[in-house]
């Protein structure tokens, strides 16, 4: 990859911002979760995990001792509003210093709720590949409707990366989470406010996830697959932190928040077909992807959802086929910047096709 082969032809302009975070990154690093509390000078964790992951936030109780004054373990997908409201008054008539979030982006997504209405400090340990940690945004979902924001607050201030917590991580969700990932870093690469270094982190994450996730899929205790796949994540996150998003988030945004659809698989399958509608208007983004993609990315990326044993179809998730049309008003209705204008009829058929689990319809 040339770095320089952007200002051959045309000098480019850009602005890079970076978000201040600690990441720890490694094979047993949990092991220096109490430091890092202590670090930040804080003395009452509350921890964070689903119900499913009660277990692993006893853990770290157990692991902090003293410092825990207790576990919440009601973080839910989509971050509804009138939890993380409860969550809040937990954590404030517990006298919590610090927020602990183990788990993937619901867990993640309930400490962000907290931070950004109490300004407590965030340590998140991510178990699956979502790449919200590395991000300053928030969704949260409230009559149906999901909203996000962003806000220095919201930005965990510690992020550790222990590849051995992922490994539990199922191989299915593990593909769908990893592919996940990837979509932060495809849009990243023809966002409006792109730059040389979150395209160079993108490429790099890409490759990293493209490889690892079948390999996972094969052997899901392959500690060096866990490793890149890991890595491909977090530099995911720092591109879903550093510029802004466009087509594919504002779908997934609408589909799983009107129809209570699981984040990680909508993204899986959504990320072809809205790569394939962009791709007349990012010639260079397009080139880019294919370096570590193939020719036809869109199709490798479908082809990833398929190796990883991803559902193909937003049907096999739930969605009615009547949410179709619904699902391109609500799109237009308050759309995203994207560097393809957005046309309902091709709009609609993008949606229809991930619907019904068809190839992606690349120009």
């Amino acid at each position: 990859m040339d770095p320089l082969k952007d200002f051959t032809s045309e000098p480019r302009s850009f602005t890079y911002v970076g978000n201040p975070a600690r990441v720890i990154f490694g094979p047993g690093t949990i092991a220096r979760l109490p430091d890092e509390v202590d670090r930040l000078g804080a003395k009452r964790a509350l921890i964070l995990s689903t119900p499913a992951q009660q277990g692993d936030a006893e853990r770290l109780a157990d692991l902090l001792g003293a410092r825990a004054v207790g576990v919440f373990p009601g973080a839910a997908m989509h971050t509804p509003v009138d939890i993380s409201d409860y969550a809040t008054d937990r954590a404030r008539s517990l006298k919590a210093d610090v927020l602990v979030a183990i788990g993937g982006g619901s867990t993640t997504g309930l400490g962000k709720a907290i931070a950004l209405r109490t300004d407590l400090p965030q340590i998140v340990l991510p178990t699956t590949y979502a790449g919200s940690e590395m991000t300053p945004i928030l969704g949260e979902t409230s009559n149906g409707q999901k909203r996000t924001q962003s806000s220095p607050r919201i930005l965990p201030e510690v992020v550790i990366y222990d590849v051995e917590l992922t490994l539990g991580l199922p191989a299915g969700l593990s593909g769908t989470s990893g592919i996940n990932a990837i979509a932060h870093a495809v849009e990243a690469l023809y966002a409006r406010d792109s730059n040389p270094v979150i395209d160079a982190l993108a490429v790099e994450a890409i490759g990293a996830l493209a490889g690892a996730l079948p390999a996972i899929a094969a052997d899901p205790l392959d500690l060096a697959a866990r490793s890149r796949a890991l890595y491909g994540a977090w530099l995911c996150g720092v591109c879903l932190g550093s510029v802004g998003m466009a087509l594919h988030h504002k779908l997934c945004h609408t589909l799983g928040g009107s129809f209570d659809l699981p984040h990680s698989e909508t993204h899986t399958i959504v990320l072809p077909h809205a790569l394939a509608y962009n791709a007349p208007a990012i010639p260079g983004a397009m080139e880019r992807l294919a370096r570590v993609l193939g020719p036809d990315p869109a199709a490798a990326l479908f082809r990833i959802g398929r190796a990883v044993g991803a559902p193909a179809g937003l049907k096999d998730l739930g969605m009615p086929e009547g949410g179709i049309d619904r699902a391109a008003d609500l799109a237009l209705s308050n759309p995203y910047w994207n560097p393809r204008p957005l046309e309902r009829p091709a709009l609609r058929d993008l949606i229809a096709r991930a619907w019904d689990g068809a190839e992606p319809l690349s120009s």
